[in-house]
């Protein structure tokens, strides 16, 4: 038996307006059309549905059944139509997203609070994770989208990198505000806020202070950066860091009231990547995601770009 669910809205309107003409003209087709439609129905189903007399249709029995079996299925239809209408606009799902600490006080949340707008029925999992951990959340397919540090490239995860400068943060009112560039000399000897030592950025900061015959005075060592924009918001240090950490200060801190970011050099590189697993089939909701962190991400390069030329 091969029902189609045609066969099966077609009888339900039957039923409902009692009369082959009047269903016909619900379901947009003829009359000879929906009255062989039933007719067929019946053979392949093996009884009558309907028992004719005098041009009119009763309903027999076995027709009130079959109506609850056909509401149950076309229901289930209907409901299914809507949910996967929810999911091909992005409305309905699940996203799973796990960022490295520099995104995810400010950059992420704000991002994922655009990306949410209009997209009630899409559940979302956005946690802070290390980089390291990140990278093995992605690999196991755990999480549909990371955002870290750049990791080695393995076959278990795509990954668009982002090669990131790392910026000097100076008091708005310190000497140092009014150039353009600021290097080792500018800070020989002066307290500085810095990531742990294994940290990629602390290295190369160090590099560049001995290079350059200058003292690295280690003031204060962090975990991230953001708690050191208040240190440095107090006169109690200058840092090098990370852009995400000074664009978070760009977009939660009034113009007037910001610190001063100002282009270090030597280059101080800090690279991110979007993370995604490399054998799954991304989600739309996912694939519509990684657009706008993608943009995202090209957008504060540019804005961070045009502070550093104003400065």
């Amino acid at each position: 038996m091969n029902l189609s669910l045609r066969q099966l809205s077609t009888f339900r309107e039957v039923m409902r307006s009692g009369s082959i003409s009047q269903a016909a003209r619900s379901v947009g087709r003829t009359q000879p059309a929906v009255s062989t439609m039933v007719q067929t129905l019946e053979d392949q189903l093996g009884f009558a549905l309907f028992m004719r007399t005098h041009g009119k249709l009763t309903p027999t029995p076995e027709a009130y059944f079959f109506l609850e079996e056909c509401e149950e299925i076309l229901g289930r239809v209907e409901r299914a139509e809507r949910t996967l209408e929810r999911i091909g606009s992005l409305q309905s799902g699940k996203l799973q997203v796990a960022c490295h600490p520099a995104a995810s006080s400010v950059f992420l949340p704000k991002l994922m609070t655009g990306f949410l707008k209009g997209r009630d029925d899409l559940d979302v999992s956005l946690i802070m994770r290390s980089s390291d951990v990140i990278e093995d959340l992605i690999a196991s397919q755990q999480f549909d989208v990371g955002f870290s540090e750049t990791p080695r490239p393995r076959a278990s995860i795509r990954q668009t990198d982002y090669d990131l400068e790392c910026v000097c943060i100076l008091p708005a009112d310190d000497p140092l505000a009014g150039s353009t560039v600021v290097t080792p000399q500018d800070l020989d000897g002066r307290p500085m806020a810095l990531l742990f030592d294994e940290h990629a950025t602390a290295v190369q900061t160090e590099a560049a202070f001995r290079a350059a015959g200058c003292r690295f005075n280690k003031r204060l060592e962090l975990r991230t950066f953001l708690p050191g924009l208040q240190f440095v918001a107090a006169g109690v240090c200058a840092m090098v860091c990370d852009m995400i950490t000074a664009y978070s200060h760009l977009l939660q801190t009034p113009e007037g009231t910001r610190l001063a970011i100002r282009r270090f050099r030597p280059r101080i590189s800090n690279s991110v990547s979007i993370l995604t697993p490399g054998y799954a089939t991304q989600s739309m909701a996912g694939r519509a995601f990684i657009t706008d962190l993608e943009t995202a991400v090209e957008r504060m390069q540019a804005d961070i770009e045009d502070v550093l030329n104003a400065g």
